[in-house]
C-alpha cells in the first residue's frame, strides 16, 4: 500500500518534467510561439552555442569584425565565469549576449529548483559582467523541459531554436561539411532569408578542436547570406521582441537595472 501510494505522486513528476521536452526538438519547436526561429524575409540570424571559449570565441569576433556582422552568442555561465573578459568583448563589439544556461547537462533529468536557480544565477553573471539584459534562451542540446520554459518566462527570456545548423561539434566535421549543412546543396532546400543559423564557438562539448572548421567555414556561409540579398545579424534584429520595460526580471541584476534606469 505504502508502495503504491508513493509511487503515484512520483510518477506524476517524472511525467511532468519529462513529457514538455518534446517542445525542444527544433522541428517541435513551433508548438512555443516565436521559438523555431523563423524570422525577417530579409534577414538571417547568426548565432554561436556553448562559449565562450578562450580561443574559439576571439577567432569568431575577429571575423566576425572583418564582415561586419554582428551576431547573437548563447554562453554558459560556467564558461562565462571562466573568461569574463572574453563576455565583455563579444558586448562591447556590438553583439548580443543570451542565455544557454549554466553548464552543458541535460535537463530532463535535472531537479526543477536546480534549472529554475541556475538560469537565474546565469542572467545575473552575464548582467555583473557585461552590464547586459538577456533576451534569449536556448537550452543545451535543444532540449527544454516545462520546467526550463517557466522559469525563462518568468526571467523574461525568450526560448529560442534554428532552422539550419553546421552540425559542427561531431567528429570529422570541416569547414565543408559546415558550409554545406548551412547553406545547402540545392537553392529549393538551402539557406533562405528568415533562417536562424546555429554554429559553435567552443569545442567544450563536441569534438576537441573542432572550432577551427566553424572559423574556416564561416567565411562562405556569411558571403552565401550576402548572396541571397539577406542581412545577417542578431536574434533581436532578426525577431521582433516586446521591449517594454519592467514586464519581467532577469535575476536580481536585472530588476534592479530597470527600477534605476
Amino acid at each position: 500500500m505504502n508502495a503504491r501510494r508513493v509511487s503515484v505522486p512520483v510518477v506524476a513528476l517524472v511525467a511532468a518534467q519529462l513529457l514538455p521536452t518534446v517542445v525542444g526538438i527544433p522541428g517541435a519547436a513551433r508548438l512555443v510561439p516565436g521559438a523555431a526561429g523563423r524570422g525577417r524575409p530579409d534577414h538571417v540570424a547568426v548565432t554561436f552555442d556553448d562559449g565562450p571559449h578562450p580561443d574559439g570565441t576571439p577567432a569568431v569576433l575577429d571575423l566576425l569584425r572583418c564582415f561586419g556582422v554582428r551576431a547573437t552568442f548563447f554562453v554558459l555561465g560556467d564558461q562565462l565565469h571562466h573568461d569574463p573578459d572574453i563576455g565583455r568583448r563579444i558586448v562591447g563589439e556590438g553583439h548580443e549576449i543570451a542565455v544557454h544556461g549554466w553548464n552543458h547537462r541535460p535537463l530532463p533529468f535535472r531537479p526543477p529548483f536546480v534549472i529554475a536557480q541556475e538560469l537565474a544565477n546565469t542572467c545575473d553573471l552575464i548582467y555583473s559582467t557585461t552590464s547586459a539584459i538577456p533576451q534569449w534562451y536556448r537550452p543545451p542540446y535543444g532540449v527544454a523541459t516545462a520546467t526550463a520554459l517557466a522559469a525563462a518566462q518568468s526571467m523574461g527570456l525568450r526560448p529560442v531554436w534554428w532552422t539550419r545548423w553546421g552540425k559542427d561539434w561531431v567528429p570529422g566535421a570541416t569547414a565543408a561539411s559546415i558550409s554545406t549543412a548551412v547553406i545547402g546543396r540545392t537553392a529549393t532546400r538551402g539557406l533562405h532569408g528568415g533562417d536562424t543559423v546555429l554554429l559553435h564557438d567552443s569545442d567544450e562539448y563536441g569534438t576537441p578542436g573542432s572550432w577551427h572548421a566553424t572559423v574556416q567555414a564561416l567565411p562562405r556561409i556569411l558571403s552565401q547570406i550576402s548572396d541571397i540579398d539577406a542581412i545577417a545579424g542578431t536574434l533581436t534584429q532578426h525577431i521582433a521582441t516586446d521591449s517594454r520595460p519592467g514586464i519581467r526580471h532577469c535575476g536580481d541584476h536585472r530588476r534592479a537595472h530597470r527600477h534605476t534606469s
